[in-house]
């Protein structure tokens, strides 16, 4: 119910003539066109080179924070786990912090760590290490980089904490049986640890996958809403955000919003079908 209401309104949005008119005193009734145009607003985005480009910025940002959340956090855990429980206890705390905190506050944060010459990455490492202040918000090159970066620090105590919970549950003797059959670090890590654990592995990129799509306030925040210089760091959410709200940029297109929701949809769907199949197949192979 809850989610087949609202994609069933999105589908007649989407259908709808994308004229507004501002509400009447007493009028209750719908604001956009009375009429239905069809698959009209579906061309309209699908010829918008900005929503595509939109749509490149929200797979590659996904993709690219998979790519390194993954490995990064199964490091930490594998790490954490020879610790004493009780420095290990506050250090886990300490990477769960970021993911606990609200978006806006870590996106501003984050704002402060890159911005300009006097931002804390230039000041403590670019700088330091002889190279010039590197304009992380206003270059292209950087500007997706630094969306990675701030999805890396939000959700890699998450991940590492779901892995070292995994590997807690491995039964010990496997881990005994591999050593004396003289398996090294390595193949006990890639015979007994990562197998246990795939399954954790692909809920974190399932999960990962399905907040990169819906990202908004930390792009918000960083870049204005405007997606950065030759957009890009142009998120899906926020382009939907410009076409559908005045605050955005002033269309109030509700259609086009909805029509670019639907068509958006396989895309992460196919993605998320896609890591699934990866699992599957490393099973009934294994």
């Amino acid at each position: 119910m809850f989610w087949l209401i609202p994609m069933m309104l999105g589908i007649e949005i989407s259908l709808q003539d994308p004229v507004f008119r501002p509400s009447m005193a007493g009028d209750t009734g719908n604001n956009f066109g009375t009429s239905y145009v069809g698959t009209e607003n579906f061309k309209r985005v699908a010829n918008d080179p900005k929503f595509w480009k939109s749509l490149e910025n929200s797979l590659f940002y996904v993709i690219g924070s998979i790519l390194i959340i993954l490995p990064l956090s199964f490091f930490l855990a594998m790490n954490l786990k020879e610790i004493h429980r009780v420095p290990r206890g506050l250090l886990v705390f300490c990477l769960l912090v970021p993911g606990l905190a609200l978006p806006g506050v870590l996106s501003t944060l984050f704002y402060l760590f890159f911005h300009g010459r006097n931002g804390i990455l230039n000041q403590f490492l670019v700088i330091p290490l002889g190279m010039e202040p590197i304009n992380w918000m206003m270059d292209p090159k950087f500007i997706m980089p630094s969306l990675i970066l701030q999805s890396v620090w939000r959700w890699t105590g998450m991940i590492t904490l779901f892995f070292l919970c995994g590997l807690e549950a491995v039964p010990k003797w496997q881990i005994e049986t591999a050593r004396l059959e003289g398996a090294g670090a390595w193949m006990r890590i890639s015979w007994v640890w990562i197998p246990c654990i795939r399954h954790l592995g692909v809920f974190a990129a399932v999960f990962l996958a399905v907040d990169g799509f819906a990202s908004f306030s930390g792009a918000y925040v960083l870049l204005g809403g405007s997606g950065g210089m030759l957009d890009s760091g142009l998120l899906l959410v926020t382009y939907l955000y410009q076409v559908a709200f005045p605050g955005g940029g002033g269309r109030f297109d509700f259609p086009a919003a909805a029509a670019m929701s639907l068509i958006a949809f396989p895309f992460a769907a196919a993605l998320s079908y896609a890591l699934l199949w990866i699992r599957s197949s490393a099973s009934s192979s294994k």
